[in-house]
């Protein structure tokens, strides 16, 4: 069965807040189980190669850190495709950058854009290689995996809670030389 809905972490592990969206596809994977239509997958640091990845599908939910100067870390922002449309993309500094406006200006002028888009952004706080997620970022994690499963509900796209969980293996979120992070 082709996916029609794909929920991508986008995110870099190694650098402190950047990694919200993995560690948001981690919570999903170990607490909740979806239908077969659906993917889920841990992104990493995609570029325009994930043009290929949401072209013809139903649906697609982004989970991703985002920087703002009008929201504290931790908040959590909404934004659908047509605020994404209308964004302008911004230089990219690397081959690697996420480039989700270009990806999806690309699929609009090729008539496969999902119907549905949602970018759920965590604003982050630090950034630094080796860094783990921050206080706020990680307690915004649940708010993250609640919109995600509020999309779903909205998309009448089925899921499941799995009881017991999972065990998830979040090698990366944890700093051990930090207590009570």
């Amino acid at each position: 069965m082709r996916k029609s809905v794909l929920i991508g972490g986008i995110g870099n592990v190694l650098l402190g807040d950047d990694a919200i969206g993995p560690y948001v596809i981690s919570l999903l994977e170990s607490q909740y189980s979806f239908g077969d239509g659906v993917e889920i997958a841990d992104l990493g640091t995609p570029a325009l190669d994930i043009t290929h990845r949401i072209a013809g599908l139903q649906a697609v939910i982004f989970v991703d850190c985002v920087a703002s100067d009008d929201h504290r870390p931790g908040t959590v922002l909404l934004f659908r495709k047509s605020e994404m449309l209308c964004a302008r993309p911004t230089p990219r500094l690397d081959p690697h950058s996420p480039a989700l406006s270009e990806c999806l200006l690309t699929t609009e002028m090729l008539g496969t854009s999902p119907q549905q888009l949602l970018l759920v952004g965590v604003v982050g706080e630090y950034f630094d290689p080796g860094r783990p997620l921050s206080q706020a970022v990680r307690q915004a994690a649940e708010k993250g995996v609640a919109a995600v499963l509020s999309e779903l509900k909205r998309l009448q796209v089925e899921y499941r809670k799995r009881l017991p969980p999972v065990e998830s293996s979040i090698w990366w979120a944890d700093d051990p030389s930090t207590p009570g992070m």
